[in-house]
């Protein structure tokens, strides 16, 4: 009976793979860039690219409590036809990229930056408030 149900297993699985579309090795990208640098001391620096397009820089350095800082960029084709670069930077305060196609936020309500103004003001003045929101002093 278990055996029965293995061939089961084993047969569904062979008719539920791809049968069309699949990669060959003639749609594989093929590597035109492959250069990597590490110096073992936390500093280090790769270039790659393929020949569909993509492409990425990037170099590190020991940052501050141990982490590591990178900046760098990425390159990818876009369906439409075109090219989408990234560039970015990742630190202790994460990581931040950069591109025109990424979406920007609305920008904020006047209100709102009068309050973001209050709140700065009242951190200077050392004013504390309690998890309710009461100010405690």
């Amino acid at each position: 009976m278990k055996s029965m149900i293995a061939l089961l297993c084993l047969a569904s699985m062979a008719l539920a793979a791809p049968q069309t579309g699949t990669l060959t090795p003639d749609h594989y990208a093929k590597t035109i860039r492959d250069e990597r640098v590490d110096q073992g001391d936390g500093n280090f620096n790769y270039v790659f690219a393929a020949d569909n397009g993509i492409e990425t820089e990037v170099v590190g350095a020991p940052g501050p409590e141990g982490a590591v800082t990178m900046r760098g960029y990425y390159v990818l084709p876009l369906e439409s036809g075109g090219l989408a670069r990234v560039e970015f930077v990742a630190n202790e305060a994460g990581f931040q990229p950069q591109s025109d196609l990424l979406p920007t936020p609305h920008p904020l309500p006047e209100h709102v930056h009068e309050l973001i103004r209050i709140a700065e003001e009242f951190e200077r003045q050392g004013v504390k408030f309690n998890d309710q929101g009461e100010r405690i002093n």
